[in-house]
């Protein structure tokens, strides 16, 4: 009776574990969202330049403008055409949408804020899913009696070779490695023990008998 009992109880257990997997698989919703490129591979485009653009640049026919800044900003003075996306909405359905209609049509999202680098945040993460039509106008934004004032903005180029610079640190590392070759302590041989020999005591010759 008792066997049966805990065959019964490892049955229900059983059906009751199968139960959970398949409500958790029906349950499950795949994300919305999913990075198709690396943060390297996105990192490494980030280092040129030909992500941006300046206001000579801009061509209204390809180009569709997207403000990242908050509404407020946004009613005070825009761009002619641009459309107000703010970065924490970025992901937001209806602003998906429209940026997927962007893509299909072919034509190039163009970011821009206050000053470039409050486009990097939604740059990176549309990178990082695939957006490859990006660009982002250095511009910068003021307002003079409540009239947007839009001018260039000019952003330094980054002087340093970054593969000359990674080259250059592995040949130092190397360099180092030799010099603590060089300087490694000999190995000490251990000192010989002394043997001392002992003496043995010599026998005292037995006394005769009487």
């Amino acid at each position: 009776m008792k066997e049966l009992e805990k065959t019964k109880r490892l049955s229900i257990a059983a059906v009751l574990t199968i139960l959970v997997i398949l409500i958790a698989l029906l349950s499950y919703k795949r994300p919305e969202h999913l990075y198709t490129v690396n943060t390297q591979d996105t990192l490494e485009k980030v280092v040129n330049n030909n992500y941006l653009i300046t206001l000579e640049d801009l061509n209204q026919e390809n180009h569709v403008l997207v403000d990242v800044r908050n509404s407020f900003d946004f009613n005070k003075g825009h761009l002619d055409n641009a459309i107000n996306i703010t970065s924490p909405e970025i992901l937001e359905d209806d602003n998906s949408r429209i940026i997927n209609k962007i893509k299909e049509e072919n034509k190039t999202i163009v970011l821009y804020g206050n000053t470039p680098n409050e486009t990097t945040l939604p740059y990176l993460l549309l990178s990082q899913l695939g957006y490859d039509n990006l660009k982002i106008l250095t511009v910068k934004n003021s307002y003079n009696q409540n009239k947007l004032i839009t001018e260039n903005f000019v952003i330094e180029n980054n002087a340093t070779d970054i593969d000359a610079f990674i080259q250059e640190s592995v040949k130092n590392k190397e360099a180092a490695m030799k010099k603590l070759k060089a300087r490694a302590i000999p190995k000490v041989q251990p000192t010989p023990k002394k043997v001392i020999p002992v003496k043995k005591k010599k026998k005292m010759p037995i006394e005769g008998g009487c």
